[in-house]
């Protein structure tokens, strides 16, 4: 999978599961990590290699937001911005890499 959850994952040749930053546990489990300014950080042991893949991308912050017509489909009308990061309308991309969403009622 390239991309799982609305998040690119990162393939890797390299790597016997073919996702950056997964590698197989002894335990036959896959396990996922990441660098941050030149320190490992272990992200967990997973069952499959899809979802520590998930979990990397989630960690670098790779969101991809859903197409409209995928929110279109769950029944959702989705308000695109070009003045923000998410491009989104009340969506917000927060310092540690998540997103935050907000509605605002009379103003508050």
């Amino acid at each position: 999978a390239t991309e799982a959850e609305g998040l690119k994952l990162h393939l890797s040749s390299s790597n016997v599961t073919s996702y950056k930053g997964v590698y197989k546990h002894p335990s036959g489990r896959f396990q996922a990590e990441h660098y941050v300014r030149g320190r490992q950080v272990h992200l967990g042991i997973f069952d499959t290699a899809v979802e520590a893949a998930v979990a990397y991308a989630r960690a670098v912050g790779e969101y991809q937001p859903p197409t409209v017509a995928a929110a279109e489909a769950e029944g959702l009308r989705l308000r695109l911005s070009s003045s923000n990061s998410s491009g989104y309308m009340g969506v917000h991309k927060k310092a540690s890499g998540r997103f935050q969403a907000e509605h605002m009622v009379d103003g508050r």
